[in-house]
Parts: C-alpha cells; structure tokens; sequence
C-alpha cells in the first residue's frame, strides 16, 4: 500500500520586493510585525511574573529583529524582550534603531522600563519610534526622547 506523503509546510520569508505593473516597489517589512509579535508571546519565558512580552527592533537598513522576555529565578538575571530584542540586533551589525515594537500579554499598552528605554536611547536614531501594541490590536507610539526625555550617551570614542 503506498503512501500519500503530504508537503511538509514551509514558513517562507516575506521578498522585500514586489513588483506592480513591471515595476519593483520595496514592501514594509514592518507590516507583519504586529501579527508576528502575537505568535512569538508564547516563547517568552514567564513562570514567574506570567507576563509575557515580544519586542521587534528594525535597524537602519530596514532589517528587523526581534525578542522575548526570558525570566529568571535569580530576578535581576531576567532579559527583557526589548534587551532580547536590541541583542539579536547587535548581532546581526545593526547598531542604530529606527523603530521599536512592544507587546504583551496584559491587556492594554504595555511600555519599555526604564533601563531598557536607556538601552533604546543607546541606539536609537533622532526620533526613533516605540510602539506599543495592545492585546485588542490597538497601537500607541511616542518618539524616544518622550519616554526618556533626560537619557544620556557617552561617546565611545574615548
């Protein structure tokens, strides 16, 4: 007897080009992001707390990356999705932030601490735009100089 051997299904990367009337446009690679955030809640890792939290971070290059919160019993240890998030980030050579998504589990908007929005600001282009995306799909964003309106840089080059 044979067998029916079903494809097996394939997640594909989104082609940042797409053509309309024969011409190339570049595609917002930003528009899944919400959707992506959603899916990516269930691996955080909150035994603790039971918040879960995603974050995205897209570089410069239009690239984006992203995070989630990983808990730790020792509680300062913990990683926060945004840290998650600029980590994967510097990884992959990205070291200036354009924009930066939230989301959470609790309802409502859920916001950057206060060391992470340091960490933003660390590498955060003028004007870098945090979103935070409610449970209800509902979508707040302010600059992150509005979150951190004294944050600081030291310069690197010393």
């Amino acid at each position: 007897m044979g067998g029916h051997v079903r494809p097996s299904r394939v997640r594909r990367a989104v082609a940042p080009w797409t053509r309309v009337r024969g011409r190339a446009y570049k595609r917002r690679m930003t528009d899944a992001v919400p959707a992506e955030l959603r899916r990516l809640l269930a691996r955080s890792h909150a035994p603790y707390s039971g918040v879960r939290v995603a974050a995205a971070v897209e570089g410069d290059g239009g690239r984006v990356h992203y995070g989630v919160n990983v808990e730790n019993a020792a509680y300062p240890q913990g990683l926060c999705a945004e840290a998650s998030a600029i980590a994967a980030a510097v990884t992959a050579g990205e070291t200036r932030l354009t924009r930066v998504w939230v989301a959470s589990s609790l309802p409502g908007p859920i916001w950057p601490c206060g060391g992470c929005r340091q960490k933003i600001f660390e590498f955060a282009a003028p004007g870098c735009e945090v979103v935070s995306l409610a449970a209800d799909g509902g979508q707040t964003a302010h600059a992150i100089e509005a979150l951190l309106p004294l944050g600081f840089r030291l310069d690197p080059r010393r």
